[in-house]
């Protein structure tokens, strides 16, 4: 699945009172209700999903990969001939919390509508009033699904929508500003959606749990290659070591002295959680940390300095440390404590020591780029390794890796690593700089 990652500058002409809309809000909407439904929009990252790279905001055609076949983005401009230009509030509210269109047809679950169930009236009247007079309306035709049939058929949808989503919130009054737990719980179940990747799915692609009534939630999923880590607060490999203040310069910057944002995480920051209230980030952080590691008594990992000291004499002569040292020490250093807000850490780090490499095998494989964001403007990279290194190459340094600096993590074998290579585009195995994912 692919997202698009957009400028500042440019996030500030789709969200903005733009002059093409202005007499549309003037004419038809109040203009702090469309202001209002334009900042939900962005903590609802609606834009990755719904916007083609090199296409219009909103314009639909992202190609989302299901196990079943392919499904592509809709159109959600108000275009009448092509959008939802000739949605009623009613309409609107049946797609976005209930999962079906306004012809009856039920919406695949790629569109969050479990999680978007928990978004309060008031919340969906500011979304549509933005979606109809803060977004310029756009032409372009709907794609069709790249499922085969029998496997295309909808009918079945409804009865998964009935059996795993949940029933809409009531008209209810939104958290007291003084109650930050209660509003990150409202922001991280519902609008931004959290658990689509944060939380594993079972057989038939359900979430496992839409709330934190269960250690599933936010334990961390697979995601186009990539693990979307454990968000509870397990030590090892989840927030148990971070700050209310770790997380909110995380989702500001895309950064902080433990980890940096990667992968489709990247693109949630650059498009979503840099522009939100500092209120609403802290409220996001306070929340997190009131989840429950899900494995209870872990002991927190402690930095050691014998792997520093090995490589520093020269005493570990093993494959692995010597690949680390030809490619990886320069930005991580050989203490493994990279360059603060620069190169991440790799001691300590919960995606170094999660139980699942895949998100290291991906980013050695293929690369990457912290976002840029408005507190953190430069774009540091790390290049591709694909094409250097063999698969027991990676295998053989990110077993080093996983094992130094005081991490405790499962070998990595070369048979991982072909797996996750073979599932890249081949320009990415080649070394080339890939195209965002989802």
């Amino acid at each position: 699945m692919k997202r698009i990652a957009m400028t500042a500058a440019a996030l500030a002409l789709v969200f903005g009172a733009s002059a093409s809309r202005a007499a549309d809000v003037a004419a038809g909407a109040d203009p702090q209700l469309v202001q209002r439904g334009a900042y939900l929009a962005r903590a609802g990252d609606c834009i990755a999903c719904h916007t083609t790279a090199g296409g219009k905001p909103f314009a639909g055609g992202l190609a989302l990969a299901t196990p079943i076949g392919t499904v592509y983005s809709s159109n959600i401009t108000p275009d009448k001939a092509h959008g939802i230009g000739d949605y009623t509030l009613a309409d609107f509210d049946q797609a976005l919390r209930h999962g079906v269109r306004k012809d009856g047809v039920s919406l695949y679950p790629a569109m969050p509508y479990p999680s978007y169930a928990k978004l309060q009236p008031a919340d969906v009247q500011a979304l549509y009033a933005y979606f109809m007079h803060g977004v310029a309306a756009q032409p372009t035709p709907n794609r069709a699904v790249g499922i085969p049939w029998p496997l295309s058929m909808r009918w079945p949808l409804r009865v998964w929508r009935a059996k795993f989503a949940p029933a809409v919130a009531p008209s209810a009054p939104q958290p007291a500003a003084a109650d930050q737990v209660a509003r990150g719980r409202y922001l991280v179940e519902g609008l931004g959606h959290c658990g689509a990747c944060h939380t594993p799915r079972g057989v038939t692609l359900q979430e496992k749990s839409l709330t934190d009534s269960s250690s599933d939630f936010l334990a961390g999923a697979i995601v186009d290659g990539y693990l979307a880590n454990n968000l509870r607060g397990d030590v090892r490999d989840g927030l148990g070591a971070w700050s209310e203040q770790d997380i909110v310069q995380f989702l500001k910057s895309g950064r902080n002295g433990h980890s940096a944002a990667f992968g489709g995480m990247a693109d949630v920051v650059a498009n979503s959680t840099q522009h939100l209230s500092d209120a609403d980030l802290h409220a996001i952080a306070s929340y997190l940390k009131t989840l429950k590691p899900v494995q209870a008594g872990q002991t927190a990992p402690a930095y050691s300095n014998a792997t520093y000291q090995a490589l520093r004499t020269g005493a570990d002569k093993s494959e692995g440390a010597l690949d680390f040292l030809n490619n990886c020490a320069a930005c991580h250093r050989t203490s493994g404590k990279g360059y603060k807000e620069t190169f991440p850490t790799l001691a300590l780090s919960p995606t170094v020591n999660a139980n699942d490499p895949s998100s290291l095998i991906s980013i050695v494989l293929q690369g990457g780029a912290m976002p840029g964001t408005t507190t953190a403007p430069t774009e540091f990279a790390m290049p591709a390794f694909g094409a250097r290194l063999s698969d027991a190459e990676v295998a053989s340094v990110l077993t080093f890796v996983r094992g130094s600096w005081g991490n405790h993590a499962p070998a990595v074998t070369a048979s991982m690593v072909a797996k996750i290579r073979k599932a890249l585009p081949k320009k990415t195995a080649d070394g080339a700089t890939p195209e965002p994912q989802r």
